[in-house]
């Protein structure tokens, strides 16, 4: 019992933590204050449910614990005089019952007022994403990420900026920020995020669908993310070795998620408005047609890029596409699509594929663009399968 009783609370804290806090928040427009009734909460839960057993309903266990620790601090003279509490209010007794209101959160934390704090507030305070890993994904140091988001909370309080959701016609643009965020985390935990939280991932696109219905790069991303997420299981192959995208076997593909997926790209066309999510979508859907056996209709695939390049100039879709042009025109054709994308600093996946045309060419260049491609992968996977393609071009 101890044992299980100490998995559920981390369970719990990795898959109920935005929810619970979005409930909190939402009361006193105090995040650090609403993050420090949780902390303890799940800290009594530690401590008591290895002794008293695991309660049937733990989400409202918590949140029950974390209010009474916002109502007491309230009640200190220190508190009452400057942060506003409402005594009136009945804790829910099951979770159940309670709103969702993490995309108000989210929509909190998207206000114009936080230019620049947004995207990294939404990764904090909704997905639990520490300042250290979200420094690490953006390249910000972690001591200037953990000022930032304290001043940005510090803000909310201050301007008590109210938990709502817009009208229709703000909504839309409200939403960028928000779809960035969930992007991001997606992307921080890519490729092995652990079952909880990918699940909350997927959720919580869905949610932000089913509160938008009508916002097109919504449906674009819950597509993208079903569709990514479909091709998961054929990543690494039974000995767990990476397997390239282009050479994954279908059939472990989920097609459930693919299902899904085409769902929300299908809603996303029908409101003829097309966004970087959808065009993304698009190209995961290209690649989940491809039959056993079959090579990606590259052809399609370059076409897909090219608008995608013009839409959202980024490096990342502009290296994707050096990729697909390398496939059509080859190696070639591919570096010099790669060159012009520019200093890729940083990015991974231009190195991986500077040093994979490279060594399709024979030029003993690619030796070391693969050192710099291994030197930035974090997945250990990868890291080895591009450690097997350097040592098989020596």
């Amino acid at each position: 019992m101890p044992a299980d009783a100490e998995v559920r609370a981390e369970t719990a804290a990795r898959t109920s933590y935005g929810r619970l806090l979005a409930l909190l928040a939402a009361r006193t427009h105090d995040l650090a204050s609403a993050e420090d009734a949780l902390a303890d909460a799940f800290e009594r839960a530690l401590a008591r449910w290895p002794v008293d057993g695991v309660p049937d309903d733990p989400d409202a266990w918590l949140l029950t614990v974390a209010r009474n620790r916002q109502r007491d601090r309230w009640r200190s003279a220190a508190e009452r005089t400057s942060v506003p509490f409402d005594e009136t209010e009945h804790d829910i007794p099951e979770t159940g019952a309670a709103p969702d209101r993490r995309l108000e959160l989210l929509l909190v934390c998207a206000h114009p007022d936080l230019a620049g704090a947004g995207v990294p507030l939404m990764l904090n305070t909704v997905l639990g994403f520490t300042a250290a890993e979200i420094g690490a994904a953006l390249l910000i140091p972690t001591a200037t990420m953990a000022a930032r988001l304290t001043r940005a909370k510090k803000r909310i309080a201050r301007e008590r900026i109210p938990f709502a959701v817009p009208d229709f016609e703000a909504l839309p643009d409200r939403l960028g920020p928000v779809l960035e965020a969930v992007y991001g985390s997606y992307t921080i935990e890519w490729p092995t995020p652990p079952r909880e939280r990918h699940a909350l991932l997927l959720g919580l696109a869905r949610t932000v669908t089913e509160a938008a219905p009508t916002v097109p790069e919504a449906h674009g991303l819950a597509a993208l993310l079903y569709l990514s997420s479909a091709r998961l299981p054929a990543r690494v192959d039974e000995d767990g070795r990476y397997v390239p995208l282009a050479q994954q076997d279908p059939r472990r593909w989920d097609r459930d998620l693919i299902a899904a997926g085409h769902r929300h790209l299908r809603a996303a066309h029908a409101l003829r408005a097309v966004g970087r999510f959808q065009l993304e979508a698009a190209i995961g859907a290209v690649h989940c047609a491809r039959r056993p056996g079959e090579a990606p209709d590259w052809a399609h695939l370059r076409r897909l890029y090219d608008a995608l390049v013009a839409l959202a100039p980024t490096r990342g879709a502009a290296v994707a596409r050096a990729a697909v042009i390398a496939e059509i025109d080859g190696a070639r054709a591919g570096l010099d699509a790669l060159d012009a994308v520019g200093d890729v600093g940083r990015l991974q996946s231009g190195w991986a594929l500077r040093a994979s045309l490279l060594d399709r060419l024979g030029d003993p260049a690619a030796d070391a663009a693969y050192a710099k491609a291994i030197s930035l992968t974090t997945d250990p996977a990868e890291r080895e399968y591009l450690g097997r393609a350097r040592r098989s071009g020596r």
